[in-house]
This record gives structure tokens, C-alpha cells and sequence, in this order.
């Protein structure tokens, strides 16, 4: 039986983006259980990363991924296996369900084996192990037990989250995992009435608040480097500046110096531009994924929000102010330059100014020479004219009529030397109005 022909015509992009709604669901996982996330930094494109996740799934007799998945979960009964491809990372999270030995010296990852976690592409930026816990009398109340039994005594942040219902504890340090020898952070949230789906969906928010902090304060260290050179560039641009309006300094050596300024902050802006975009997004997420908590304060111990707004703020504030200093002496180095090109051209207009003028004195000094020229034209041309006169009057008399050759001669200067006069006006007066 053939299909329906479709009443409506459907946008080609419409199924595609209908699942957005779907993509990277949490899991839902049942207390108690045992988690353990990497977050692997990848090169743009992230070449090799499905064949590594396609790989990893078989040998975990894991269901394959499809080909251009952005995430992945499979179970094997054991564990669950999580995977999603971001703009500049890979996530990796193992989910083993039961405590345990309750603690963190067993983790989810010890279910994988190590050769294939050596495997993985990329450079770890975070590494956390987590333990869901159901609410029972065997778990210390005291935050001080707690730290002691967990994280080595240090100083915890924590709170209750979704309105009651968990509490989550984490003192975002980095403890030694003997197996594989990176430091890993660690997180317990205690299951009181979440059930599976809000737990998954706790756990998930805790860990990319995690990974999105280290990914904001990748800006740092270029944000600190950068605050040292532009104090340079300013010192220079200063330096610089000062000299347009010494009497000494030359244009094109100033316009040079201004330049090579501009050429290395341009460079500097290329340098942190997308970091710093990236970390102001990853800023904003974490906010949001805080909010996401639902938090109520414990007694004696400091909240998601107040750590991120005591402890993060700053680094972001950092950033933000590098930033500005940027667009800061860029504004100062445009004003600069143009300044020195508005001189350039002012003393360019003087030059030409000059050059007209010299042209103006030449063209007078033409005009005059030509009026020479013409006056001493018309006495050549009269003395042509009446000796004309003179001949004509001579060949008159010796024909026979009775002349005065040298009288005829003599009265025809004037009327020949006033008709070459006039009729040379004629012709300048044409030409001039040509």
C-alpha cells in the first residue's frame, strides 16, 4: 500500500530542530549510584572523536553510535555511558549504579578499563567523581563529618537544591585518583525526595557548572598576560602622541610608529576576541544552570551562587576589563592617527597652496612677456606692411605716375602700425573666448 501523498509541505529543517527540544536528556538515574565525568578539550571539527566513541562502545559491548551523533547513551547492564560532542569539548560520563564501598576510593571509572581511557583524544580540563546517596541515618549530618569523610576535611560548599528535596556537597579541589593519576573533584548529593529524573537532572547541572567554570577562566592567564603589554602600548602611544607637536619629528616616522601600535594591538584583540566571547557565554550559563538548583542555604557552609558570585565574578570582571582597555586604546590610537593624518593633509594643502601661487606668478610673468612679444610683433610686422607700401609706391612712380615713393611710405606707418595693433585684439579676443 502506498503512502499518503502529504497535504502540507513540511520545512526541510523542521525535524532537526524539533529534537533541539531532546538533545543530551539527562539520564535518570536511581540512588544510589556512582558517577565519573572528563570533560576533554578538542580541536575545532572535533577530528577522530566519533571513531574514539565508536571504538570505546564496542569494546564495552556498548550499542553503536550512529554516525554523525552529537550524543550518545548506551547501558551494558553494568554501566551507562554518556557521551556529547560541545563547540570545544567532549563529555564522558560513566554512570555505575550502587554505592559501593561508599566513598571514592571505588569510582565509576574503574568499570572502564584503563586501556581505553588512555585512549581517549583530547587534554583532560575536568575530571569529577560523584556519589549519589539515598537519605538514611548512616550519613553524617554534621558539614564537618561530612568534609572529614569525603574531602579530606577541606572546606565545603554546599546546599540543599530543587527546593529541599537533595543536598549536594563539593569543595571544588583536585584529589589524587591513585588509578589514573590525575586529580579529580568530587561531588555527593544526598537523595532525600528527588527521585531518578530530578537526581539525573541535578547531577548534570553540577557537573557543567564544573566544567563551564574551568572553560570561563581559560581567559585568565591570556586576560593577566595581556594587562602587562598594554600598559606597554600605552606607555608607547603616549610617548608617541607627545611628539606630533614636536618641531623636530617627522610625519612619515610618526605615521610608522603609529602603525607598528596598531598592527600589535590588532594582534592582541585577535588573540583573546574569541576567548573572551566564550567565556562571558560560558559565565551566563553557569548563572543559569545556579538558578536551575534551586538553592537553600545550610547553615555554615557557602552556596553555588555566593562561591560563583565571591570566587568567579572576579576573574570575569578581569576579562571584561582587559576588553575595554582594548577598544579603550584602540579609540586612542584612531584619534591619534587621524590627528597626524589631518596635519599630513593641512600641510599638504599649504603646499599646494604655495604651488598654485608660483604657478600664478609664472602665468603673469607669461602674460607679460607675451604682451613683449606682441607689442615688439606689431613694429615687426608695420615695418613688413609699409615696406610692402614702399615697393608698391616705388614700382607705381616707374610706371610712369607721378609719386612720391618716400612721402606714400612715410604716411603709411601710422594707419598699417593701428590696423596690425587692431587686428592682432581681434584675434586674441577670439581665442579668449573660444
Amino acid at each position: 500500500m502506498s503512502a499518503p501523498t502529504p497535504l502540507l509541505q513540511s520545512h526541510p529543517l523542521r525535524s532537526s530542530l524539533n529534537d533541539e527540544a531532546h538533545a543530551r536528556p539527562p539520564a535518570a538515574i536511581p540512588s544510589p549510584a556512582r558517577l565519573s565525568t572528563l570533560a576533554l578539550l578538542c580541536e575545532p571539527g572535533a577530528p577522530g572523536q566519533r571513531e574514539a566513541l565508536a571504538r570505546l562502545a564496542a569494546e564495552l559491548g556498548l550499542p553503536a553510535p550512529e554516525a554523525n551523533a552529537g550524543h550518545y547513551q548506551g547501558s551494558n547492564g553494568t554501566l551507562t555511558l554518556r557521551w556529547s560532542l560541545h563547540t570545544e569539548f567532549v563529555r564522558l560520563t560513566v554512570i555505575v549504579p550502587g554505592a559501593g564501598s561508599g566513598g571514592f576510593d571505588d569510582t565509576a571509572l574503574d568499570a572502564v578499563p584503563a586501556a581505553l581511557l588512555s585512549a581517549l583524544l583530547g587534554d583532560v580540563l575536568v575530571a569529577a567523581h560523584a556519589l549519589l546517596l539515598a537519605d538514611d541515618d548512616a550519613l553524617p549530618a554534621a558539614p564537618r563529618a561530612i568534609a572529614a569523610r569525603w574531602f579530606a576535611g577541606h572546606e565545603l560548599i554546599g546546599a540543599e537544591l530543587g527546593d529541599g528535596n537533595g543536598v549536594a556537597y563539593t569543595d571544588l579541589r583536585l584529589h589524587p585518583d591513585a588509578r589514573l593519576a590525575v586529580g579529580f573533584s568530587r561531588f555527593v548529593l544526598v537523595d532525600r525526595r528527588m527521585g531518578p529524573r530530578q537526581s539525573g537532572r541535578m547531577l548534570q547541572r553540577l557537573f557543567e557548572i564544573e566544567t563551564y567554570r574551568m572553560l570561563a577562566l581559560l581567559a585568565l592567564p591570556l586576560a593577566k598576560q595581556q594587562m602587562a603589554r598594554l600598559d606597554e602600548l600605552g606607555i608607547a602611544l603616549k610617548a608617541v602622541t607627545a611628539r606630533l607637536n614636536a618641531a623636530d619629528s617627522r610625519d612619515d616616522t610618526l605615521l610608522a610608529e603609529f602603525s607598528a601600535l596598531s598592527a600589535e594591538l590588532e594582534n592582541l584583540v585577535a588573540q583573546t576576541q574569541y576567548r573572551f566571547s566564550a567565556s562571558h557565554a560560558y559565565y551566563q550559563l553557569i548563572e543559569r544552570r545556579i538558578g536551575e538548583l534551586r538553592e537553600r542555604r545550610i547553615g555554615g557552609l557557602q552556596p553555588f551562587c555566593e562561591f560563583v558570585e565571591h570566587r568567579l565574578a572576579p576573574a570575569m570582571d578581569t576579562c571584561l576589563t582587559v576588553t575595554r582597555r582594548q577598544d579603550r586604546l584602540t579609540a586612542r590610537l584612531q584619534r591619534a592617527t587621524a590627528l597626524l593624518r589631518t596635519r599630513v593633509e593641512v600641510e599638504g594643502e599649504v603646499q599646494n597652496r604655495a604651488l598654485l601661487a608660483s604657478m600664478d606668478r609664472r602665468a603673469g610673468l607669461q602674460l607679460r612677456l607675451q604682451e613683449t612679444v606682441e607689442g615688439l610683433s606689431v613694429g615687426v610686422l608695420t615695418y613688413y606692411a609699409v615696406g610692402l607700401v614702399g615697393y608698391a609706391a616705388k614700382a607705381a612712380k616707374a610706371a610712369g605716375l607721378h609719386l612720391n615713393a618716400e612721402l606714400i611710405t612715410g604716411a603709411a606707418i601710422a594707419p598699417v602700425a593701428f590696423a596690425v595693433w587692431w587686428g592682432m585684439r581681434q584675434v586674441r579676443r577670439r581665442l579668449g573666448h573660444a
